[in-house]
C-alpha cells in the first residue's frame, strides 16, 4: 500500500476518536469484502447478461465503494429524497452498474434484481449511464465526463447555504463523488476543483479511481499530471491510499471527514479486479469481460453464488449496512418538527412556484408601465431583481466575473465566501462551464434557484451542463447578457450571431429573448416558475424603449408570442421579431402603414413556449397575410417554422464586425427601412 500522506495531528486524532466510537457498530474488513464481492457479481452479471456495459470500474472500486456504503455514508432507501441525506454522485458514469449495485444492496425498491436484469434495456431504470429521475439514489445524470464532479460543487455549495440559513440542525451532509482519471482530465474539473478549493468546501469528499488505465491504455500515454499535487496546489486535503484495503480506505475517509478542506481520496485500484487475463488493462473497461474471464473473477473471489443471487451473509451485511446509514434520519425529523423554521424550511424545497413571485413580478410591471423607461433588458433585469430578490429567499445570483455587465448583483445582498454561506451572491469567476454544472448540482439539491450570468456567446462553454440541465428537467436559470451584434465594438467574437439558433435547438430548454422593461419582467416571472426546465435570458446591452405601456395582469410572454401591434384593417403583412429588433419591426411598421399597407407586428419572446400552445392559437398568431418577414439580429435557422421557406428574413447571414451598435445595424441591414423595403418588395411579387 502506498505511503498514507499524514494528516494534521488534531484532525488525525478526531479522525481516530470518530472511528474509535463507532468501531462496535461497524462492518469488519472481512465484511466489507463480502459486500464488496456483491457488487462485483451483481455488475458482473448484468453486464454479461446485457452483452453490454463497463465491468472495469465495479470491479476496481467495488472497495472504496463498500467501504464508504458500509461505515460511512448517511441515506435512507425507504426515505430516498430525505432532505439531510449525504449526496453520492457517480461523476465516471460509465460505471454505472457500481451505483445501480449499491442502490439495489441499499434497498432501493425501485432497482430491484429484475431492473438490473435489464440493464441497458429501453424502460429499464438501469440505463448505460445513470440518469436522474429513473430510480432513486440517482442524484444527478453523469456520463460526459467532469460533469459529475462540477454538478456536485453545486450540491456542496447548496448544503453550505442551507446550513447558514437553518443552521447545522436541519442541514448538516455530505456530498461524495467517485471520479475517474478521464473525469479530472477534462477541463470543466479544473474550474470544478479551484472554485470549491477557493470556497473551502470541507464536505466535499473526491474519491478518485486511480487505476492509471484510459481506453487507449495507459494514462502514462497522455498524462502526466501528478493529481493529488494539483488539488493540493487548489487548497485541498489530499491523501493516497490502497482502494483495495477497507481498513486504510477507512482510515483515508475519516481523515478527509474531520479535515475542513475539501478531500480527495486517491484510491489505488486495479481496473477489472479479479479478472485473469484483463485486470489491470484497457479491455476491462468497457466491453463485457465473456465467460471465461467472469468464472475467473468468480473463482479468485470464492463467489459460488449464482448469476444475480446474494448470498445471506452478504444480504445481511448489506442490510446492516442500510440500518446504520438511515439510523440518523428520525433523529433528523424530530428537529425538524420542534423547529420554529419548519414552515420556510420546506417551503424552500418545495417544487413549484415560488410564493413571492407574482406579487414581485406585477409590482415592477406596474413600475415599468408607468415610468415606460428607455433601458437595455440586461438593466430592466436588474430592475426585476431588485424586485424578486427580497421576495424569493431562494433566489442566489452571479456571475462569470462579468458582475458589471450581467448585472446580476443587487445591493444588500452580499456575496458567498469561504466560512460565510449567508450571502446570495456566488463570484464564480471566468469559469463558465463549471458555473452552470454547479447550478444544476444547486438545483438537484433542492432549496436554491440559481440565477448566474456571463454573455450569450460565452454559452459555448455552458453548452455540456445546459443540455444536462434540458435533459434532467433542471430549472436552472442563465442571464446571458451582450445577445447580438447590438454590443457592438467587442466584434464578432463576442457577437452571438448563431447562439439563439443553437440554444433553440436543445430540447426542453427555454430561450427567453424579451423585447421591452415588461417583456424582462415576464420572461423573469416565467423562468422562475418553470422549475422543470432550465431557461436562458437573453439580454441585449443597448437600450430599447418601453414598448408596452400596461401593466396586464396576464403574462403575454407565457404563449411565446403574442401580436403586439394590431394592423389597421386587413394585413397585408406580418413582422416578427424578438427581443431588441422587436422595436425595429414596430417602427417598420409605422412607416408602411403611413404608406398605406396595413401591417401587424409579433413578438416572439419564446419559439419554445409559442410551438407548446394550442393550433388555433399559433395559427391566430402567425395570420393569414400574404408577406411573412422575421427580424433578429442573429442567423434565421428556426424562423422558417413560424414565416415558411417563402418568408422574407432580416437579420444576420455571416459573423458580426466591430463598430458602434448603430453603425452595425446599418451596415448589416437591420434597420426599420430595410424592413419596409423587404414588404415592399414582396408585395410587388
Amino acid at each position: 500500500m502506498p505511503d498514507l500522506m499524514p494528516a494534521p495531528g488534531a484532525a488525525r486524532e478526531a479522525a481516530d476518536a470518530q472511528r474509535a466510537a463507532t468501531a462496535s457498530t461497524l462492518p469488519d474488513a472481512g465484511r466489507l469484502r463480502l459486500m464488496a464481492n456483491a457488487i462485483r457479481a451483481l455488475s458482473m452479471d448484468a453486464i454479461e447478461h446485457a452483452q453490454s456495459g463497463h465491468p472495469g470500474l465495479p470491479l476496481g472500486m467495488a472497495d472504496v465503494a463498500a467501504t464508504l456504503f458500509g461505515r460511512f455514508i448517511k441515506a435512507d432507501s425507504q426515505a430516498p429524497h430525505w432532505p439531510d441525506r449525504d449526496r453520492f454522485v457517480l461523476s465516471a458514469g460509465h460505471g454505472s452498474m457500481l451505483l445501480y449495485a449499491l442502490l439495489h444492496l441499499m434497498g432501493h425498491a425501485d432497482m430491484s434484481i429484475e431492473a438490473l436484469k435489464r440493464f441497458r434495456k429501453l424502460g429499464s431504470p438501469a440505463a448505460g449511464h445513470p440518469e436522474y429521475g429513473h430510480a432513486t439514489g440517482i442524484e444527478t445524470t453523469t456520463g460526459p465526463l467532469g460533469q459529475g464532479l462540477a454538478t456536485a460543487i453545486g450540491m456542496a455549495m447548496a448544503e453550505r447555504i442551507q446550513a447558514a440559513r437553518f443552521g447545522a440542525a436541519l442541514a448538516d451532509h455530505r456530498t461524495w463523488v467517485l471520479a475517474s482519471d478521464g473525469d479530472l482530465m477534462e477541463g470543466v474539473s479544473q474550474e470544478a476543483l479551484t472554485l470549491a478549493g477557493r470556497l473551502g468546501l470541507g464536505r466535499l469528499i473526491v474519491l478518485f479511481d486511480d487505476n492509471d488505465i484510459s481506453i487507449d491504455g495507459k494514462i502514462s500515454l497522455v498524462d502526466a499530471t501528478d493529481q493529488v499535487a494539483r488539488f493540493q496546489a487548489s487548497g485541498w486535503h489530499t491523501i493516497r491510499v490502497d482502494g483495495h484495503d477497507p481498513e486504510a480506505i477507512s482510515d483515508a475517509i475519516a481523515q478527509a471527514i474531520a479535515d475542513p478542506r475539501p478531500s480527495l481520496v486517491a484510491c489505488r485500484t486495479v481496473i477489472g479486479y479479479g479478472a485473469p487475463v484483463k485486470q489491470g488493462t484497457p479491455a476491462a473497461h468497457s466491453s463485457p469481460l465473456g465467460t471465461k474471464e467472469v468464472e475467473g473473477v468468480r473463482a479468485h473471489l470464492g463467489w459460488t453464488a449464482g448469476p444475480f443471487e446474494i448470498p445471506a451473509d452478504a444480504r445481511a451485511a448489506w442490510d446492516a449496512a442500510a440500518a446504520r446509514a438511515r439510523a440518523p434520519h428520525p433523529g433528523w425529523q424530530k428537529r425538524l418538527e420542534a423547529s420554529a423554521q419548519r414552515a420556510e424550511f420546506e417551503a424552500s424545497l418545495a417544487a413549484g412556484r415560488p410564493a413571492g413571485l407574482d406579487a414581485a413580478i406585477l409590482a415592477i410591471k406596474q413600475r415599468f408601465a408607468e415610468q415606460a423607461p428607455k433601458l437595455a433588458t440586461r438593466k430592466a433585469s436588474e430592475a426585476v431583481l431588485e424586485a424578486l430578490m427580497p421576495a424569493v429567499p431562494e433566489l442566489v445570483t452571479g456571475s462569470a466575473d462579468l458582475t458589471s455587465a450581467n448585472f446580476t448583483k443587487i445591493e444588500g445582498f452580499g456575496p458567498i465566501a469561504e466560512g460565510d454561506f449567508a450571502g446570495r451572491y456566488v463570484y464564480w469567476g471566468i469559469r463558465e462551464h463549471a458555473m452552470a454544472a454547479a447550478m444544476n448540482g444547486m438545483v438537484l439539491h433542492g432549496g436554491i434557484i440559481p440565477a448566474s450570468g456571463t454573455f450569450l456567446a460565452f454559452s459555448d462553454y455552458c453548452r455540456p451542463a445546459l443540455r444536462l440541465a434540458a435533459l434532467m428537467g433542471v430549472g436552472a436559470i442563465h442571464v446571458m447578457t451582450h445577445d447580438s451584434i447590438g454590443l457592438g465594438e467587442d466584434g464578432p467574437t463576442h457577437q452571438p450571431v448563431e447562439h439563439l439558433a443553437a440554444l433553440r435547438a436543445i430540447p426542453n430548454l427555454l430561450l427567453l429573448r424579451p423585447a421591452d422593461p415588461i417583456e424582462t419582467a415576464e420572461c423573469w416571472q416565467i423562468a422562475m416558475a418553470e422549475r422543470e426546465r432550465p431557461s436562458v435570458l437573453a439580454l441585449c446591452r443597448q437600450e430599447v424603449p418601453a414598448l408596452r405601456r400596461h401593466a396586464e395582469v396576464e403574462n403575454l410572454s407565457y404563449r411565446g408570442a403574442y401580436e403586439i401591434a394590431a394592423a389597421d384593417g386587413e394585413a397585408a403583412a406580418t413582422l416578427f421579431a424578438s427581443g431588441s429588433e422587436v422595436s425595429i419591426a414596430l417602427a417598420a411598421r409605422d412607416t408602411l402603414q403611413a404608406a398605406g399597407v396595413p401591417v401587424r407586428v409579433v413578438s416572439v419572446p419564446c419559439f419554445e413556449l409559442f410551438f407548446e400552445q394550442d393550433e388555433a392559437y399559433i395559427e391566430a398568431v402567425i395570420g393569414r397575410a400574404p408577406v411573412k418577414v422575421a427580424v433578429e439580429a442573429a442567423i434565421r435557422q428556426g424562423w422558417d417554422a413560424i414565416i415558411g421557406r417563402r418568408g422574407r428574413f432580416v437579420g444576420m447571414h455571416g459573423f458580426g464586425a466591430s463598430a458602434a451598435p448603430a453603425e452595425l445595424y446599418e451596415h448589416f441591414g437591420i434597420t426599420a427601412d430595410a424592413v419596409a423595403a423587404t414588404v415592399q418588395a414582396a408585395l410587388k411579387e
